[in-house]
């Protein structure tokens, strides 16, 4: 099946097509879904995601003053273009903490690393004028300050590589092999599922992966163009991780107390045991990450198969409780020096 070209998507790039989106609907009442796509250079798919975002604009949040725009699949109607008026809504009026959320966050993305300089002069030109309007609400907002740990200053440095087609270099830690390697990577789009992660073309193993902003400890943007490989976007509503037909099949055996294992992780089968517990069959594409879950259960679980991960699993136990009874070891040896210097002092 041939895949869709691959479109670099960020959320500053969204947004300005959904403002322009707006204005053209307001312009062509009935428009085509097929011909507005078009226009927009995007998909019917990605067309519709933002009409599904649409309904929830406006001046306010006040049923009438929300845009109410829909699609029958094939035309695009909105049935308040009024709503957009310039006598449609009242003055927006902020409150004073409203006001000083506001400015306070509007101020910590004006200093994020790796924003464009054309978005921050906007941001602040746009940060003026609300403290301006806000008046004496607006003083509280300049004794506060946010600083965005270091995720911040990654998501901006992914953004921009997106926004502008390079390559980047990254540190990641993968908690799965605990070890930090050294990738380049083509950035395709960025994605947030609990955590935010970006989507890419690893050069380094040569396949899309996966990597979550809160790993990557170094991260570069390189004059190299990105150039990641035509490939079908994945359908992330259903999770991150979604196991493919082909990924090799793993059997754990779970007892009462680690039944979650079937809420979190994705599987093929749940079978219960006479014990309480669950035969679990899962699919990935890294086996070995489940020995990582193996040790989490102790007690309560077991990989069965592929035997080679289920022996692996068994040495890293088995590596740990050792490391465990060295430590008891030397803590019994500092006990019984401590005790014998006090026998010695009675």
């Amino acid at each position: 099946m041939a895949g869709k070209p691959v479109r670099p998507v960020n959320a500053i790039d969204q947004t300005r097509r959904m403002l322009s989106l707006v204005t053209y609907l307001r312009e062509r009442p009935g428009a085509r879904v097929a011909d507005v796509a078009r226009a927009f250079g995007i998909t019917e798919d990605e067309l519709v995601s933002d009409l599904d975002v649409l309904p929830m604009c406006g001046t306010s949040f006040r049923g009438g003053d929300l845009l109410d725009i829909d699609t029958d699949g094939e035309r695009i109607w909105w049935h308040n273009p009024a709503a957009l008026g310039a006598d449609a809504a009242e003055p927006l009026r902020l409150a004073a903490d409203e006001a000083t959320a506001l400015l306070v966050a509007a101020r910590a993305v004006a200093t994020l690393p790796g924003l464009r300089e054309s978005d921050r002069q906007a941001l602040l030109r746009a940060t003026a004028k609300v403290e301006g309007a806000a008046g004496e609400a607006a003083g509280a907002s300049s004794r506060l300050s946010v600083t965005f740990e270091s995720e911040g200053g990654v998501f901006a440095d992914v953004d921009r590589a997106i926004s502008e087609r390079r390559r980047l270099w990254i540190r990641y830690y993968s908690p799965a092999r605990d070890e930090v390697t050294e990738r380049e990577i083509d950035p395709i789009r960025l994605v947030s599922v609990g955590h935010t992660y970006v989507e890419a073309w690893c050069r380094r193993s040569e396949a899309r992966r996966t990597f979550r902003l809160d790993r990557v400890a170094e991260i570069k943007i390189l004059d190299e163009p990105s150039a990641p490989p035509e490939i079908e976007l994945r359908d992330l509503s259903e999770g991150l991780v979604q196991p493919a037909a082909e990924d090799p099949e793993v059997v754990v055996e779970v007892g009462p107390g680690g039944r979650w294992v079937a809420e979190y992780y994705p599987h093929d089968s749940a079978d219960e045991l006479p014990d309480g517990g669950l035969r679990i069959t899962v699919r990935t594409p890294d086996p070995a990450s489940l020995r990582r879950l193996a040790l989490r259960l102790g007690r309560d679980g077991r990989i069965v198969s592929p035997p080679e991960l289920a022996d692996s699993a068994r040495q890293a136990a088995r590596a740990a409780l050792a490391g465990y009874d060295g430590v008891e070891a030397a803590q019994d040896a500092t006990r019984a020096q401590r005790d014998g210097l006090y026998d010695r002092a009675e």
